[in-house]
């Protein structure tokens, strides 16, 4: 198992950790700040041991990293892992003010259901199956995320079972939202948001999430 340093503290953006596992250029840490795309949250960047990490990816409960080359370092050694910060903080807003969205999409329209969903470091995209065009109910929603963004409030991220790594985010009076990315510690770090709409075809429409820079 891997030891999910960016569960404990998402803003580190250093860590020395000890190789467990190595496999031409797919490796495995006792101890990572990597985080490994899951829930359409895209991977972070950065590099292991001076080598750039070219993809992270699940593997149970461990992590497996493929870097741009074979490395030097053996198993047992230890080895510094840098993440790309202006990447990751990018990810961490963009992820949140997406699950805003949601959850407002969620509480005012029961019936909406989500099919799909996408952080990049530039934009957050949430698609929905819905029969008609969503482009009218993006003004109530934009005020709606915004108000609660602007407020300040404290975002809580813990385990609701650690044994199987399942956890949550909460902002009390407003939600509470089974989630395993990373998360920011304020609501107001995420700025300023526009929704956009697109269809992407008969009966579902997608909204775009970007952040005023």
């Amino acid at each position: 198992m891997t030891e999910k340093i960016f569960w404990i503290n998402p803003y580190q953006t250093e860590l020395a950790s000890t190789v467990v596992e190595i496999l031409n250029n797919k490796i495995k840490l006792s101890a990572t700040i990597f985080y490994a795309e899951s829930g359409g949250q895209e991977s972070d960047a950065g590099t292991i041991g001076r080598v750039k990490v070219i993809k992270a990816e699940k593997d149970g409960k461990s992590i497996i990293y493929t870097l741009e080359s074979i490395p030097d370092f053996e198993v047992g050694d230890e080895v510094l892992c840098v993440i790309n910060w202006t990447r990751r903080y990018a990810l961490m807003k963009l992820h949140f003010a997406a699950e805003v969205v949601l959850e407002l999409f969620t509480q005012n329209y029961p019936s909406i259901n989500k099919i799909g969903a996408h952080i990049s470091e530039n934009k957050s995209r949430i698609d929905f199956d819905w029969p008609e065009n969503i482009n009218s109910l993006l003004p109530d929603i934009q005020k709606k995320a915004q108000a609660l963004i602007d407020s300040d409030l404290n975002i809580e991220s813990d385990f609701i079972d650690r044994v199987d790594e399942r956890r949550y985010w909460k902002v009390e009076g407003f939600a509470k939202v089974s989630c395993g990315g990373t998360h920011l510690k304020k609501t107001s770090e995420v700025g300023n948001i526009k929704l956009k709409r697109k269809n992407i075809g008969k009966g579902k429409e997608r909204v775009e999430i970007t952040i005023a820079q």
